[in-house]
């Protein structure tokens, strides 16, 4: 079975806590929606889903989050990435998400 693949455009965004070093990325409220609809039985802790990111020239694997306040997911970009690709707060990047639960695959 293939695992489902999302195309993403988004702004990439600083959390505004005390030591704001954290970027992200809010997955778009329609497919933050799908995802929920879809897989949201089987979340992880603190409602996380497990994917697998494409961005430029990096791949990973890491979770997204459901933010309460918005209704959608949101991406944390490591450090790690944002630097081989120049990914800075504001920029607007395009990136692949695939759902990665092993279980359904």
């Amino acid at each position: 079975m293939k695992k489902p693949t999302y195309n993403v455009k988004a702004k990439v965004w600083l959390y505004s806590g005390a030591k704001a070093a954290w970027h992200f990325v809010t997955i778009p409220s329609e497919i933050s929606q799908e995802l929920k609809k879809q897989f949201g039985d089987l979340a992880r802790g603190w409602g996380s889903l497990p994917v697998e990111i494409e961005l430029g020239e990096s791949n990973w694997k890491t979770s997204i989050f459901p933010d309460k306040k918005s209704g959608c997911y949101f991406l944390p970009l490591k450090a790690k990435v944002r630097k081989k690709e120049k990914i800075t707060n504001g920029d607007e990047v395009k990136l692949i998400l695939k759902i990665e639960f092993e279980e359904l695959f």
